[in-house]
């Protein structure tokens, strides 16, 4: 692994990876600890849907080895129900739930959609304000009407970082407003239904990525990076040649 990098998939659990990337035979159980064998990181997807068991996460720290980082999304009745308004009891339950990970403990991702627009500036630097110490985040945004220079400024007085995307309607940025970045290769729903197999040629893209990537390491900024499955369609294969890439690259 590469020093300041932390990298995988958006989620874990998933039956087109079964006798691929997983072992044939291996019961879903033990799908994390394979995970974790290839990587070091993983983006918690299912936490957006619903608050998960203590005993759940527990046993998450529990099937990974030191080191290994878990990136939950916050729990969607904060970002997308609520829209921060309100949601001091449902963040702090989930702050707490999800710190029994202990160190394990990556950055939380806030994820808004189309319609949380710039119009809700003053709702997020009031959220993000009263976030307690502790836990890092980083801010996901849908709406270009916020990628403006008093945004990044916000995040940067927070110490929020900016969630960088590979999305077909968002722009591809180099923003970075804190000691850490967080990059999400998403690609497109439509693009594919079967997660067993590469179907799309992300070459150019990824090269892209491996530029910034590399300036940002060398320049002592940790990075987070997760792919989902409908970036090419089989995420664990969109990292592998991510890093094989990176490795290249650093080698010339």
């Amino acid at each position: 692994m590469v020093d300041g990098l932390y990298i995988g998939t958006s989620g874990w659990s998933y039956r087109d990876w079964k006798d691929g990337f997983y072992p044939p035979g291996l019961p879903a159980s033990r799908y994390l600890t394979e995970y974790a064998r290839h990587f070091d990181a993983v983006e918690v997807d299912s936490t957006f849907y619903g608050l998960p068991r203590e005993s759940s996460v527990l046993r998450w720290a529990d099937l990974t080895p030191d080191g290994f980082l878990f990136c939950p999304k916050m729990v969607r009745t904060v970002t997308h129900d609520k829209q921060l308004v309100d949601a001091e009891a449902e963040t702090a339950e989930f702050i707490q739930r999800l710190g029994l990970l202990g160190p394990k403990l990556g950055p939380i991702v806030l994820q808004f959609d189309y319609t949380f627009g710039p119009d809700r500036g003053e709702v997020l630097l009031d959220y993000l304000t009263s976030l307690p110490p502790g836990p890092r985040f980083a801010v996901e945004v849908r709406n270009r009407g916020w990628l403006r220079e008093s945004f990044f400024e916000m995040l940067t007085a927070t110490n929020t970082a900016l969630v960088l995307q590979d999305l077909h309607y968002m722009p591809r940025l180099d923003r970075v407003t804190t000691d850490f970045t967080y990059v999400r290769w998403l690609g497109r729903r439509a693009d594919m239904d079967r997660f067993d197999r590469l179907v799309k040629d992300r070459t150019r893209e990824l090269s892209w990525w491996v530029e910034q990537v590399s300036r940002w390491l060398s320049r002592g900024i940790k990075v987070y990076a997760f792919a989902n499955n409908h970036y090419q369609g089989h995420a664990p294969a969109t990292v592998q040649l991510f890093l094989e890439q990176l490795q290249a690259h650093r080698e010339t």
